[in-house]
């Protein structure tokens, strides 16, 4: 499903954000990525949907080598990975329905086909009923399952999950890593990137621990392991 070798990203100044990193993540897994700030989870989740290029290796999905694809290519490669930020990003002059919609509409689907999976979406993570809320008259861990709803509603092969928990009030935080995790059993592949020991140490799922931009730890069913 996601296959990389020898990755190295470096930012200006030769600045190393991901050095020799080898990994990959079958079809249905459930991963997290863990690593002090700045150890390059992010920067991993960015090249893996194509936000950023690699200054070399190689990242293949689906048997394709990323960096190769002709732009007209890239938003193809993006419906089918979901992506749920720590920040939300949604959209505050549109409600919950609206949010959801627009990876829809981006990717051109019919009003009929809108009409029909938003609300499916929705369903999923417990919001059908507040379809017509703006994102202010949520909680954070609604806005949080509205983030969510945008992402699978393409039915994604893989989710992409950068800090989801990380505004969130621990029980909220669990709530929203119990949904990733139905998800992932639904037969998504699914990498979060966390500082949440208590969530990693929970779930027991393949921990992949990034230290200074190398992978140091890579742990078939782990915990949290701090970067030294």
């Amino acid at each position: 499903m996601i296959e990389i070798y020898h990755l190295y990203k470096e930012y200006e100044r030769n600045v190393a954000a991901l050095k020799d990193i080898n990994l990959v993540i079958d079809r249905g897994e459930f991963a997290f990525i863990v690593g002090a700030s700045g150890a390059g989870k992010s920067t991993l989740l960015k090249l893996i949907i194509r936000e950023c290029l690699p200054s070399k290796g190689t990242i293949k999905i689906f048997g394709r080598d990323i960096a190769r694809l002709k732009n007209r290519e890239i938003p193809l490669l993006r419906r089918n990975i979901g992506m749920v930020f720590q920040d939300f990003r949604l959209l505050q002059d549109r409600n919950v329905f609206e949010n959801v919609a627009f990876t829809l509409r981006v990717t051109g689907a019919s009003s009929r086909e809108i009409r029909r999976r938003v609300p499916l979406a929705l369903g999923l993570v417990g919001l059908k009923e507040k379809a017509f809320k703006k994102p202010s008259e949520l909680s954070g861990g609604e806005q949080q399952r509205v983030c969510v709803a945008r992402a699978i509603v393409n039915r994604p092969a893989v989710l992409l999950a950068d800090e989801p928990t990380g505004n969130l009030d621990p029980a909220t935080s669990m709530e929203i890593m119990n949904l990733l995790h139905d998800i992932n059993v639904r037969g998504a592949t699914v990498i979060v990137a966390t500082h949440a020991k208590d969530l990693v140490d929970h779930f027991q799922k393949r921990v992949i621990v990034l230290e200074n931009g190398s992978l140091v730890s890579d742990q078939e069913r782990g915990v949290y392991i701090n970067a030294r």
